[in-house]
């Protein structure tokens, strides 16, 4: 995937740097595979604002994605690349022999006409999902269950990917996008491959009303509020500031938050990069 930088020619292009879309094949989506997606504008059931900076942006569809991709042994043909609103990544549409559709989040190097395929004493190639304990060590892999038959919850977004470390006993060692190293079920299934779209993390608005258009307000710094709105907030002159912390007035930089006695905590073998 490229990206396409633009020339100065108004203030909103002078730094817009966004995705050139040259990997997509198809520019409708498959209609029995959307449902309506509703806007909160970060509002709870009772219309009191919850999450700030949340509202307005383009009307959307839902694409119900295929993470379990439970229909073993039988080989899936890759029909088009498509634009997902709702995530980072590409997704790709796919057809079964009996006729169903489903849609899944297409790898790095998936291209039309591609078969894939999952399940059991499946090959570990691009595309193809099966359990970590049939994989190579070394083999990269992306959208990773947690719990077998959960469906992928790990490295789905552009450009992630987990590596398979080692295996001990009933458990695989894998090394996430963040950097923590874990162990995971053996019978837990992931895909082989990064996510498409690597170049996401590089892409730069240009100017604010881009930034609306995907539903994101003006977020305002806590030392230009008042002392009433945030802990960091008055002062005269150079007095504004303090301890960096949220208007809640949780500490905002190294201070963890982890329940020290979450079940899933003996699993962690190294902690992800501070």
């Amino acid at each position: 995937m490229a990206l396409r930088k633009f020339k100065p020619v108004t203030p909103g292009t002078r730094h817009k740097i966004i995705g050139a879309f040259d990997d997509i094949t198809c520019s409708t989506p498959e209609k029995s595979l959307l449902k309506p997606l509703k806007r909160s504008g970060g509002r709870n059931n009772s219309g009191k604002m919850t999450m700030r900076y949340i509202g307005g942006g383009h009307k959307k569809m839902y694409r119900i994605i295929d993470f379990k991709r439970d229909k073993d042994g039988m080989a899936a043909t890759v029909k088009t690349i498509e634009y997902d609103p709702n995530r980072s990544a590409r997704i790709a549409l796919v057809t079964y022999p009996d006729g169903e559709k489903r849609y899944i989040i297409a790898p790095t190097g998936l291209k039309v006409g591609q078969k894939i395929v999952s399940g059991t004493g499946v090959a570990p190639e691009i595309g193809n999902t099966l359990p970590l304990g049939e994989m190579p060590l070394g083999t990269v892999v992306h959208n990773i269950e947690l719990h077998p038959g959960q469906g992928a919850v790990m490295a789905r977004s552009a450009g992630t990917y987990a590596q398979l470390l080692a295996r001990e006993g009933k458990y695989a060692v894998l090394k996430l996008p963040s950097g923590e190293t874990r162990m995971v079920l053996t019978t837990c299934r992931a895909t082989v491959g990064t996510v498409s779209n690597p170049d996401h993390a590089l892409e730069v608005s240009g100017k604010a009303g881009r930034e609306r258009w995907l539903g994101r307000r003006p977020r305002n710094r806590g030392v230009s509020m008042n002392p009433v709105d945030h802990p960091m907030g008055g002062g005269e002159g150079r007095q504004s500031g303090g301890h960096p912390r949220s208007r809640k007035g949780m500490p905002a930089k190294g201070y963890k938050t982890r329940n020290k006695k979450k079940g899933s905590s003996k699993f962690i073998i190294d902690r992800r990069k501070k």
